[in-house]
């Protein structure tokens, strides 16, 4: 184990009772070597077990400890895995890390192709960059679920949409995964005259050959940088192409509810925002655990605006300035209509940022820089404060240790609420506490 040194002892934990303390190093544990986060899980489940400590003088402890089943030892490590993250081998033709300008932080342009981090962290693998060693270790060790990017199961167009020769082997890995009961949710990036129509349409149905270890499938558009010199042509969805995608799932969708009273695949809200539909009703996304996809976040948000908005409390009166991108826009001012309907005292701008960093066909507020924000809101007449979702802020294996609300170009939070002089609040994207900010930040009349 490469990272093992204990940077936290919980309070009343059993590691502070059994005498580890900070900075002290775990060696193993029932004479097992810890590789990595995975295998410290899997061997600290045992109500009884013998661990080696190196204290910080060069002594090891060997300590026997007696527990509950999966009781914790109450210690957090310097590195969150306790090893570096897999990198991916892998040049995809669609790689948005590919689409990033130079001189930006090195993390950022760390591709992970860690099946780790998509069991602890819901990370996406492509089950290219690992040995057969790794796949079984996942079965050992029940790494349920794992999230998979697949994009396509033609073994042929996989090995060149991803650039590499052992890409067409990701398909057999996921049979060998289902047949061992590992759940698996899959991601599908669709390239307009690459591996969308026909073959999008063949790619859903071989996943659902595998259902439900494949519990779900998500298609999200691909986004294209001003970026791209030097990288494969591609084209972006027309509005036609859109409603051609939507109207193709739709008739999927049909028959696996049919089958099995699930739609299995869906397309993220960018799909009906390119060809201007409405997206599907409430009971459509199941629980919405497909939002990191961009999946049902329009109807989530807007759910909760209207379920909500009977708690906005009309003795008080603020004024609000919303960031947002140009994707969700048009949803965030219905929204500020809405709540300014209901109490006329509270008045809501809404600035929508033109992605001028990575060029306006990015559209989604994920993907704003602080200086887009900077440049495009210094010279508004701001309301008192100003609110932000959080999906503007930078999230990944990167900030474990990091608390700073930092946005995708370094700039933070503090940073904007210096050049506007206002407070900036950060709301959860589903806009399920925008009506507790609110009324926490409205004074009475």
């Amino acid at each position: 184990m490469k990272n093992n040194e204990i940077i936290k002892i919980y309070p009343g934990s059993i590691a502070e009772e059994v005498g580890i303390e900070k900075n002290d190093k775990l060696i193993s544990i029932n004479g097992n070597p810890v590789k990595d986060i995975i295998d410290y899980k899997f061997l600290i489940t045992d109500q009884y077990i013998n661990i080696e400590i190196e204290k910080q003088d060069g002594q090891i402890w060997d300590i026997e400890i007696e527990k509950d089943y999966d009781e914790v030892l109450g210690i957090e490590f310097k590195d969150f895995i306790l090893d570096k993250p897999k990198s991916c081998h892998n040049k995809c033709i669609f790689c948005f890390i590919d689409q990033l300008p130079k001189g930006m932080r090195k993390t950022l342009y760390f591709k992970d192709d860690d099946s780790r981090l998509s069991f602890l962290q819901g990370n996406f693998v492509t089950l290219t960059n690992m040995s057969e060693e790794d796949v079984d270790r996942i079965i050992k060790y029940r790494m349920s679920p794992i999230n998979i990017s697949i994009h396509t199961t033609n073994e042929e167009l996989r090995v060149k949409m991803l650039n590499n020769r052992f890409a067409g082997k990701a398909y057999g890995r996921m049979k060998k995964l289902a047949q061992a009961g590992i759940e698996m949710n899959c991601q599908i990036v669709s390239c307009p005259g690459i591996n969308n129509g026909s073959e999008l349409k063949k790619t859903i149905q071989e996943l659902y050959k595998l259902y439900p270890s494949v519990q779900s499938a998500a298609v999200v558009p691909i986004g294209i940088t001003k970026f791209r010199e030097g990288l494969p042509k591609l084209k972006l969805y027309t509005k036609d192409g859109a409603i051609a995608e939507i109207k193709m799932i739709k008739e999927m969708q049909k028959k696996f509810i049919e089958n099995s009273s699930t739609p299995f695949v869906r397309l993220s809200d960018e799909f009906y925002v390119i060809a201007e539909l409405d997206v599907p009703e409430s009971d459509f996304y199941e629980g919405y655990n497909q939002l990191e996809d961009g999946i049902g976040m329009i109807r989530i948000f807007r759910d909760n605006i209207e379920n909500n908005l009977n708690r906005l409390d009309l003795h008080k009166k603020g004024t609000f300035t919303i960031i947002t991108g140009v994707s969700a826009y048009k949803e965030i001012q219905n929204a500020a209509n809405k709540i300014m309907n209901y109490n006329k005292n509270v008045r809501i701008k809404v600035k929508k940022i033109i992605n001028n960093f990575f060029g306006e066909t990015i559209t989604v507020a994920g993907l704003l820089t602080g200086q887009d924000i900077i440049e495009q809101v210094k010279d508004e007449d701001l309301c008192e404060y100003i609110i932000v979702s959080n999906n503007m802020i930078r999230k990944g294996y990167e900030l474990e240790q990091n608390s700073d609300k930092v946005l995708l170009d370094d700039i933070t939070i503090e940073d904007l609420e210096n050049e506007f002089n206002r407070k900036i609040l950060i709301c959860d994207y589903s806009g399920e506490d925008l009506i507790d900010i609110i009324n926490s930040c409205c004074k009475e009349e």
